[in-house]
């Protein structure tokens, strides 16, 4: 009896752990190579409850095998119930950024894993392993499972995918008249296509891939469920974070037409180098056939930089540049929104936007020569741009509790981040900024964060880090440019963050929420 209730406590406590080890595996994205890093970095792990539960269980095993040998074990059992109830207890009361979301490959996962942890501990209580030594070993193993979980399950899932990317494929060949649209870039794809959906919509029945489903399996199941025969443009964003990821998507989708938004150091941790990053991204242009069309942004330095080598037809796009197709100019900025003009056909055309930030007038120009090459009035595109609306945490304005913030809480990256402290630098009031700084830049981010301090200088007024992985280079950023330290505030967590500016800043003041990371990057 003795025996069946210490194996249960010990599978109760393991739970606590493992559902905290599956979050993390998640917001990795599945990657192992990612979770290890992440699980390296040993301050990630609940230490404090860890070694807390092990000094108390080994206390209670020493003082009870001590005096009282004949209850053995009782009292770490007792200790491991206890603490068990106090994880699961805690884990109902905190708040998640992004929670653990049960979809069928977690489901699937959960199996799998339950299978193998309840079996090793019914290994190990049958050995006759020590209970100190189980209280010890129960919460490692767990974070260790999620390996031979990922190596099971990986083949089942590798299988059920293809299964279903196959059937998108064969969908997408059997649709010939269906105009196929790829966008890809460093930053602003999504933006750029809902520009280009609010555009072609003036004209075409349009389907795109909806938020973030820019990998094969978000596309796949946007072509399963949605696209329909009376569909006749496809806007698909495809994203990469690896060598090679364009290119499989590109193969899977066979666009005619390819957007390219920018090209900046963004995923440096998977892809390497910039340079790596420059010749994928490029794909989206260099892939098409001979009577695609290629749109390219030639204000970024790193597609201006490179060679094309394709048979599309190319056009360029640009602010700053001047050898473009269409070229925005007398641009001007305000809290409101911004205005420019475009020359169409030889006449002068003028569009006005809500949309925030010089970044968002190259979005809107990659739609406005898309539109215009696909047949559309210059009366309709003017019409479609005066009419976007922000999308949800990409520079968008929102009021919460009644004060204003700028909320770009969408995955950071060193330009765009830039690109929103310029947005900050023109608002009225107090400017302050929430971030916790800048994720996935490899041997290069605490370079790029230090870099990020130094641009707030004179484009802030007040800065909020949240965390201290990434504080200590911002802030040495921040002494750098001659920042006023007195006006920089390190805080735990974004709830107190958000504490933190309600109490001492008022509703006439402007916040930026630059960057959300996932909890498990957040510390």
């Amino acid at each position: 009896m003795m025996m069946i209730v210490s194996t249960l406590s010990f599978i109760f406590l393991s739970i606590t752990y493992l559902e905290h080890a599956l979050l993390v595996f998640q917001q990795n994205r599945y990657g192992l190579d990612r979770y290890t890093k992440w699980l390296l970095d040993f301050k990630n792990i609940r230490v404090n409850a860890y070694f807390t539960y092990a000094a108390i269980a080994f206390i209670a095993e020493y003082l009870f095998t001590t005096y009282i040998r004949d209850i053995d074990g009782l009292m770490v059992t007792l200790v491991t119930i206890v603490m068990a109830i106090v994880l699961l207890y805690r884990e109902t009361k905190k708040t998640y950024i992004k929670p653990l979301v049960y979809t069928d490959r977690v489901k699937r996962q959960v199996v799998c894993i339950g299978i193998l942890d309840v079996g090793y501990i019914l290994i190990l209580m049958n050995l006759g392993v020590d209970a100190m030594i189980m209280a010890v070993l129960v919460p490692i193993i767990s974070w260790l499972l999620i390996y031979p979980m990922a190596l099971i399950t990986s083949p089942i899932e590798t299988t059920i995918n293809k299964g279903f990317e196959n059937e998108a494929r064969a969908i997408l060949e059997r649709s010939p008249e269906l105009k196929k649209v790829a966008i890809t870039g460093s930053y602003g794809k999504t933006s750029t296509k809902n520009v280009l959906n609010a555009i072609l919509d003036k004209k075409y029945y349009t389907l795109m891939t909806p938020a973030s489903y820019n990998t094969p399996m978000g596309i796949t199941r946007v072509v399963r469920e949605n696209l329909k025969p009376y569909h006749e443009v496809f806007l698909c964003e495809m994203g990469a974070d690896h060598v090679d990821d364009i290119r499989y998507l590109m193969d899977m989708v066979r666009p005619d037409i390819g957007i390219l938004t920018s090209i900046g150091p963004q995923h440096l941790n998977t892809f390497g180098s910039i340079d790596n990053i420059i010749k994928e991204k490029c794909k989206v242009i260099e892939m098409l056939g001979s009577d695609g069309i290629g749109i390219i942004n030639m204000d970024n330095e790193y597609i201006r930089g490179h060679n094309f080598h394709t048979k599309a037809k190319l056009i360029k796009i640009g602010i700053d540049s001047e050898d473009v197709d269409y070229r925005a100019y007398d641009v001007n900025y305000d809290k409101d929104g911004s205005s420019f003009k475009v020359m169409i056909d030889g006449e002068e055309a003028l569009f006005t936007s809500s949309l925030l930030g010089k970044h968002n007038i190259t979005n809107i120009l990659l739609g406005i020569a898309l539109g215009h090459e696909l047949g559309i009035p210059a009366n309709d595109i003017r019409g479609a741009v005066e009419e976007l609306k922000p999308i949800e945490h990409r520079l968008q304005t929102r009021s919460i509790n009644g004060y204003h913030f700028i909320d770009n809480a969408f995955n950071s990256n060193p330009v765009s981040s830039r690109l929103s402290l310029d947005v900050l630098s023109a608002m009225p009031g107090k400017r302050i900024i929430i971030t916790p700084g800048l994720i996935d830049l490899g041997k290069d981010e605490y370079r790029y964060n230090k870099e990020f301090g130094m641009y707030m200088q004179n484009r802030a007024d007040h800065v909020v880090l949240v965390g201290q992985n990434r504080a200590k280079a911002i802030v040495e950023g921040l002494k750098e440019s001659g920042f006023d330290m007195a006006e920089v505030k390190v805080v735990s967590n974004i709830y107190e963050a958000f504490e933190h500016v309600y109490q001492n800043f008022t509703k006439d003041d402007t916040i930026l929420l630059e960057n959300d990371l996932p909890d498990v990057f957040s510390n």
